[in-house]
């Protein structure tokens, strides 16, 4: 049923922002196109395919997204809205989406995917990488506007974010590049990424939730651990409520 729905919908004219590779080729060889990431994009929310379907939660239930994809040298191949009108997905969310997808490929390796969502509590004051957002600033100079062409096609663009929603991409078990997807929770990001990877037959050695997002309160003490969002959901299961402030 899912892949008649992702059939379907790749007949839709659609007119959200596009920017990037309308053939695998070149540099971006074996990552989707521009078409083929819009298709998935959509297709993600309403998804149900075995332990990664269900509800995405979050605010709009992953539905207002940027997505963007770099090849292995982390190079901009695709960005994409998943909305018609891409005013109204958050424009602050085409510069996430595109260092998300820089920095789950840039620390992940064949042997060892890492999702952007693992790396949140090394990054934290007092953990081991504190500092690693530091190490390569998203260059500006590299957005666009919805009404013009991606400046960033074949560019690095840079940037190191340290929460949910970038996976890298795989193709025979080798590492090829990132998905960035921004728009949503943190935690609704990562849901709607690691559903486009598998749409796209992308998944690293050990399947489709080998770098999942990880809780404490269900998944033990660890040093993967990312915090909850608003309205969070994993693999179709509640999770729970980020924790409210008390004090500041």
């Amino acid at each position: 049923m899912m892949k008649k729905t992702v059939l379907a919908l790749a007949c839709f004219s659609l007119g959200a922002f596009a920017q990037g590779n309308t053939e695998p080729q070149g540099k971006c060889f074996q990552l989707p196109t521009a078409e083929q990431l819009r298709t998935y994009m959509q297709a993600a929310p309403g998804m149900t395919d075995g332990v990664i379907g269900g509800t995405v939660g979050g605010l709009f239930n992953g539905t207002r997204m940027w997505a963007a994809v770099v090849n292995r040298d982390g190079e901009v191949c695709a960005v994409i809205t998943s909305r018609t009108d891409p005013t109204q997905v958050w424009p602050g969310s085409q510069a996430i989406a595109k260092a998300k997808a820089y920095t789950a490929n840039a620390f992940s390796i064949d042997a060892l995917a890492l999702s952007t969502a693992r790396l949140y509590t090394f990054t934290q004051p007092g953990h081991s990488l504190a500092s690693l957002g530091q190490s390569n600033l998203f260059n500006p100079s590299e957005l666009a506007t919805t009404t013009e062409n991606d400046k960033s096609r074949g560019k690095l663009a840079g940037g190191t974010i340290f929460f949910g929603g970038g996976v890298a991409l795989y193709r025979g078990g080798r590492v090829i590049g990132g998905l960035g997807i921004s728009g949503d929770t943190a935690c609704a990001d990562h849901e709607i990424a690691k559903r486009v990877r598998h749409l796209a037959d992308m998944n690293p050695p050990g399947g489709a939730v080998v770098d999942d997002i990880t809780y404490t309160h269900i998944d033990g003490a660890t040093v993967f651990a990312h915090p909850k969002c608003i309205n969070t959901w994993r693999n179709g299961t509640r999770v729970g409520e980020e924790t409210p402030a008390t004090t500041y």
